[in-house]
């Protein structure tokens, strides 16, 4: 078994997704420690082997892994040499649709970064909102938000709704229950009207302790019996309000943004 094995993502565009696609692969080998490097926008003949010249001297005699993107079949032939593992990730699927879809593909890499300009613009709109509508801010626009996450504060409103908007291009507002809304298990107007794109997240107690605990150690604020009696005060509004709960205890951002994505059926934008 390989201890070490250097890994190339190659791309003719960003590398996101050839970096994407090899990780998902790669963790699932804890036991081995890779070596990543990305080597994007490889358009011509003298940029792949300008690569393949800077893989094979920094990876000698080791068969480094390759996961590539690249679709020039000119291109492909100069790197999948004997020499290097060569995973091409998007040429297998090309083949089998331009078989099933009786049409020669154009293999042109990046264009979905071009096929709709607006999309950009969504995601810069999403960014330039959420940031603006963090931790309870501008009540008065949250009309235009796609989804307004509430909890208690430290249960993770911040960095699921900045995932939502910078990863997926969603419009996320977010407002933490203080204790105003907590003692009377209630919600601001703003919010009420928009509840239908309302998600509440909650945790377990023990994990708000430990996470309030690590930045206001010894506080009456992060004591497990006050963050205990915040939740259930939460769970109650979410439920007086018919709110869907999504659990931010044990999972990533990431799987979480996608549940609340998922519970609202917005769609993402696509990776660039």
């Amino acid at each position: 078994m390989w201890h070490s094995k250097d890994v190339y993502y190659l791309s003719g565009s960003t590398g996101i997704l050839a970096e994407d696609l090899g990780k998902s692969l790669l963790c699932q080998f804890p036991e081995i420690s890779f070596n990543a490097e990305k080597i994007p926008f490889i358009q011509t003949e003298e940029d792949a082997q300008a690569a393949l010249e800077r893989i094979q001297s920094q990876s000698t005699g080791r068969y480094p892994l390759i996961f590539s993107t690249i679709m020039n079949e000119d291109l492909i032939r100069i790197l999948d040499i004997p020499e290097v593992e060569f995973f091409n990730i998007c040429n297998y699927y090309l083949e089998k649709l331009e078989v099933l879809l009786e049409a020669k593909p154009i293999r042109i890499s990046g264009t979905a970064r071009h096929l709709d300009e607006s999309s950009m613009a969504k995601r810069v709109s999403a960014i330039q909102y959420s940031i603006s509508h963090d931790d309870g801010s501008l009540l008065k626009d949250y009309d235009e938000a796609e989804v307004i996450l509430l909890g208690v504060s430290r249960s993770g409103k911040t960095p699921i709704s900045v995932y939502l908007a910078t990863q997926m291009g969603i419009k996320a507002a977010n407002y933490p229950l203080v204790e105003e809304d907590l003692g009377s298990l209630s919600l601001p107007s703003a919010i009420v009207k928009n509840r239908r794109k309302v998600i509440g997240l909650s945790t377990t107690p023990q994990n708000l302790h430990f996470v309030r605990e690590k930045r206001y150690k010894g506080s009456r604020y992060a004591k497990l019996t006050t963050c205990t009696h915040e939740i259930s005060q939460a769970n109650q509004i979410f439920l007086r309000y018919d709110i869907p709960i999504i659990s931010s205890d044990g999972g990533s951002i990431e799987e979480t943004a996608t549940q609340v994505a998922q519970q609202l059926s917005l769609s993402r934008l696509p990776h660039i």
